[in-house]
């Protein structure tokens, strides 16, 4: 999430069902002053909440951010939900960066990985 470019391009491994995963997409505006350090203290603290798995990202060259949090557990995600820099964050980002976005929460009931050797 903060310099997604220097992330290694690794998924998130595929965890025993069931977990939950948050899929945030968004397109940013012209505008992200501050964007990449409140992204990376988002980072920090998601790290912290009881039940975190992992995120990853992605991005369209046309400009469409996909971000996907997974989590172990419902009380994990809620957590995250209500964590209080985490909702100033979702605030400044309705007034400053996001052109639009959408949320969708789901249960994960099937989940498989590869990994080449």
């Amino acid at each position: 999430m903060s310099d997604h470019s220097k992330a290694p391009v690794t998924p998130v491994e595929a965890f025993e069902p069931p977990y939950y995963m948050s899929v945030f997409t968004a397109v940013r505006t012209e505008d992200q002053s501050g964007y990449s350090e409140t992204v990376a203290r988002m980072e920090e603290l998601v790290k912290e909440v009881p039940g975190y798995l992992g995120t990853d990202f992605a991005e369209s060259p046309g400009g469409l951010a996909v971000t996907i949090a997974y989590f172990r557990d419902a009380d994990g995600l809620a957590r995250w939900r209500r964590n209080a820099e985490h909702l100033a964050a979702q605030k400044r980002g309705q007034d400053q960066w996001y052109q639009s976005y959408s949320l969708h929460v789901a249960k994960v009931e099937r989940s498989h990985g590869f990994v080449r050797a």
